[in-house]
């Protein structure tokens, strides 16, 4: 087995288990929920934004290992990040989960590297994207429910 493989399935299980940011956002400026109907992965994003700044970023909701390991990767990650630097990372992050590439410096993605693994998925893909697109419905003040269908 691969020492990426090794540490994928070690980061998942350990977040998957234990999410961080997990918790409803008093503070929340924007709430976002999103649903996908294959694995029945159901969450919540909380954001608190000061202008281009997201000064807190949580989750609630249920669903698979990988739906919540990366939706807690992405609080970590997110939090004290500007707009543009959400944007950005989100259409890394999209890249690597579809394709298993990336675009940029591992340095850059982090700990989010281990979800290249996602990609050998295809049908886990959704799960893992579910919360990043519920997160930039969230940064952008949009309504509708995010639905991976």
């Amino acid at each position: 087995m691969s020492d990426l493989h090794e540490l994928y399935q070690q980061v998942i299980i350990d977040h998957g288990r234990a999410p961080r940011n997990f918790g409803h956002l008093a503070e929340a400026t924007s709430t976002q929920e999103g649903y996908n109907p294959l694995c029945g992965d159901r969450l919540i994003v909380y954001m608190q934004r000061t202008g281009e700044y997201v000064q807190a970023i949580r989750f609630e909701g249920s669903g698979c290992a990988i739906s919540m390991a990366s939706a807690s990767l992405m609080t970590e990650v997110l939090q004290g990040k500007t707009v543009g630097e959400i944007e950005k990372l989100f259409q890394e992050v999209h890249t690597l989960l579809t394709t298993g590439t990336m675009t940029i410096s591992d340095r850059t993605l982090g700990k989010l590297m281990v979800l290249a693994g996602v990609a050998q998925y295809p049908m886990r893909v959704k799960c893992a994207t579910l919360c990043w697109h519920t997160a930039m419905t969230a940064l952008h003040h949009q309504k509708d429910c995010v639905s991976t269908e």
